[in-house]
């Protein structure tokens, strides 16, 4: 079952290519990593993806209604911001929206249960979300995007701003997602969790998708040091696969 279709999908903004020729499918059970340098484009791809930005080509998401394209992707951007002083279980109740019709069901309550736990939040249930530090309202708009309970769930640097070890548990709550049958395409800044949790990646850079394949296929060195412009060190352990950028390429 295919979850997200692009065909040679391309957008210019302010007269500039930002990507093009993008093609691409993403199936159940996938946890899909979006890496590139900044200004590759990975905001970009995401939203055009989405039907928020105006695109050449086509997008099996943008082809939807909106309200079908809800219950279909659950989507997450940078913006961290709040804006009203509600508490962290109503702000994550409002990811049930696209399913709902009067009151809250069971299944509502359990989905918003089940989101505030994956993200450690059960105890911060009942406090106001706007006091709560940077790190833990990305957490709850996190959980929010996890009680949509979609079969895709689109996340634009969901764990920038967090600790390492809530870094650790969201990546590891995303595979948890995918080994359940759900998928989710998630861009990453931190090449080393991406090489550790994602099961694909995808690269994109110079204004094309470079490669997309498992991890060891996507971080060469050779690719590594044409699009990001480093060296690097990765092994794979006991604990995963290890990616640890070294050096700046002069």
């Amino acid at each position: 079952m295919t979850l997200l279709s692009l065909r040679d999908l391309s957008v210019t903004l302010r007269d500039r290519m930002v990507f093009s020729g993008v093609t691409l499918e993403i199936g159940k059970g996938e946890l899909v990593g979006l890496i590139g340098p900044n200004g590759a484009g990975k905001t970009t791809l995401m939203r055009a993806a989405l039907g928020l930005l105006a695109h050449e080509g086509d997008s099996s998401l943008a082809a939807l209604h909106p309200s079908a394209r809800a219950r279909a992707a659950a989507w997450m951007p940078q913006a961290r911001e709040i804006a009203w002083p509600v508490t962290v279980e109503a702000l994550v109740t409002l990811g049930r929206t696209p399913h709902r019709t009067r009151a809250l069901t069971a299944a509502d309550r359990a989905a918003v249960d089940r989101a505030l736990d994956w993200m450690d939040l059960s105890e911060m249930r009942h406090r106001t979300a706007t006091r709560l530090s940077g790190g833990e309202q990305a957490r709850v708009l996190i959980a929010r995007a996890l009680a949509q309970d979609t079969p895709l769930l689109m996340a634009d640097e969901p764990i920038a701003g967090l600790d390492p070890a809530h870094q650790i548990a969201t990546m590891q709550t995303f595979a948890d997602l995918a080994r359940a049958g759900h998928s989710a395409l998630v861009s990453l800044h931190d090449l080393g969790l991406a090489a550790r949790h994602c099961s694909r990646l995808i690269l994109l850079g110079q204004g094309r998708v470079m490669a997309d394949g498992p991890p060891a296929d996507v971080l060469t060195p050779d690719l590594v040091a044409q699009v990001f412009g480093i060296t690097a060190y990765s092994a794979d352990t006991a604990h995963g696969r290890v990616f640890q950028p070294l050096e700046v390429l002069g």
